[in-house]
Parts: C-alpha cells; sequence; structure tokens
C-alpha cells in the first residue's frame, strides 16, 4: 500500500515551499538597516523623537527621548522581541527621564510587528508606531 502518490508528494513539497516562502517573505519585508522615527512631535525645547534601528544580526540601536543605547532584537515572522541594554543619559529633565521608563517599559513588552503603509507598529500593552525614515 503506498502512502503517497507522486503527485501527493509534489502538492506536499509545494505547499511546504509555499509556507516558507510565505514565512521569508514576512521576514524579508523587515525594515532592517533603516532610521525608524518614532511618531511623535519633539517635545518643547528639542528636536529630538526617539529612534530605532535594527539591524539583521538582531543588534539594535535606540535613542529614546534622552537616553540611547544599544539592545538586541529577535524577529521570527510576525513577532518581535527587545532586550535593551545600558543606555547613556543625555541631559535629561524630569519630564523626559519619565518619559524614557515609559518608552523602555513599553519596548520591553512588544510582541508583534507589521508594516502599515510606511510605518512599522510594534504592538504589546502600548502601541507605537515608527516612520521608516526616507534619509
Amino acid at each position: 500500500m503506498r502512502l503517497l502518490s507522486w503527485r501527493g508528494l509534489r502538492r506536499c513539497l509545494a505547499g511546504a515551499a509555499a509556507i516558507m516562502l510565505a514565512t521569508t517573505a514576512v521576514a524579508a519585508e523587515f525594515p532592517f538597516e533603516r532610521e525608524l522615527l518614532l511618531e511623535a512631535k519633539p517635545l518643547p525645547g528639542s528636536k529630538r523623537v526617539p529612534m530605532l534601528e535594527i539591524t539583521r544580526d538582531g543588534r539594535a540601536i535606540i535613542d529614546l527621548w534622552c537616553r540611547s543605547g544599544e539592545g538586541r532584537v529577535m524577529i521570527e515572522d510576525d513577532m518581535i522581541e527587545f532586550t535593551l541594554g545600558a543606555m547613556r543619559e543625555e541631559g535629561c529633565t524630569p519630564e523626559r527621564r519619565q518619559r524614557d521608563e515609559a518608552m523602555a517599559a513599553a519596548l520591553a513588552k512588544v510582541a508583534n510587528w507589521h508594516i502599515e503603509d510606511n510605518v512599522l507598529v510594534l504592538s504589546g500593552t502600548t502601541e507605537l508606531r515608527y516612520h521608516l525614515s526616507s534619509h
């Protein structure tokens, strides 16, 4: 008794290939090596908005409202996980420090990502929206 005909085997292989291509396509859409700017206005007296840049090897350059540093990012399909490293402080006011703490906590709780138009949407307990920089 044959379990699978050639036709059935080809269908299974074609289906497996389609799943692999779909998974790869999702990962390929992630905007690696791009400057990502938080969808927010700068705080009064500053031109700075939080920024991310994520490399293919999982390294992240993270700028918050007044702190900067590196971290690690794991991406698998539409799932994403941030691990923040040590941060340097650059002229933090109490308001900016508080915003940085909230932003770091939100990044640590991000679980999924998707692209909406030209925006990377990170979702967890809070939704964070980052515009893909054009330069």
